[in-house]
């Protein structure tokens, strides 16, 4: 029996595919040979509106986008395994893991997550807290339903995001040093908002990592 023949009846027995292809892949796989071989390995270093520091696994062109967009929308959730390997290995390169406390990530609101059924970013947080052993915090919520920052022109993002998110508990916040992760950086202005309220809460230093930066 040959290789696409073992894949073409795996994806029947167990129909998990490549995040990045689509092909099928075994049940014990989270990316297919090929696309594993051809990943860009060099972080892609940003920053946050406001200033802090951010890192992403992945460019958000083709395939990588496309895989970003499967994630959310198509309800492809275990896509996470495979994004948050890439993305714990771009801030292992970045950083030391003894440079944080906790993991957390930028919340959806209730209503959103109600018909998305998944919070994206929280999926790829508890996936990087369980790889590099940190523990996962629910520090933030979001308290007002904004406009999905995508439809906004980039000078009305700032405004779009500002005040919709609170700290759930300021006493876990106090001092502590927190890895925040989100799907995607574009002009970093929801990431720094919600930094903002981190920092505001007590948080001593919040870094950020993200699957993807669109490439400004």
């Amino acid at each position: 029996m040959n290789e696409t023949t073992k894949r073409f009846l795996s994806a029947i027995v167990f129909p998990n595919h490549c995040p990045f292809c689509d092909s099928a892949i075994y049940r014990e796989e989270t990316i297919c040979p090929d696309c594993n071989r051809k990943l860009p390995r060099v972080p892609i270093r940003r920053y946050a509106v406001g200033g802090a520091p951010c890192v992403a696994a992945l460019p958000y062109l083709e395939q990588y986008a496309k895989a970003v967009k499967d994630f959310k929308f198509r309800k492809r959730a275990y896509y996470a395994i495979a994004v948050a390997r890439e993305m714990t290995g771009a801030v292992l390169m970045t950083w030391d893991l003894s440079d944080f406390d906790a993991v957390t990530c930028v919340p959806m609101h209730p209503k959103d997550l109600w018909r998305r059924r998944f919070n994206h970013s929280e999926l790829l947080a508890r996936e990087c807290a369980a790889i590099t052993g940190l523990p996962y915090l629910d520090l933030l919520e979001k308290c007002r339903r904004n406009k999905p920052q995508h439809r906004m022109r980039a000078n009305r993002r700032a405004e779009n995001v500002k005040n919709v998110f609170r700290a759930v508990d300021k006493s876990l916040l106090h001092g502590r040093r927190i890895l925040l992760i989100d799907d995607i950086i574009t002009t970093g202005n929801t990431l720094g908002e919600c930094v903002r309220i981190l920092k505001r809460g007590g948080c001593r230093e919040v870094r950020c990592a993200v699957a993807c930066s669109t490439m400004l």
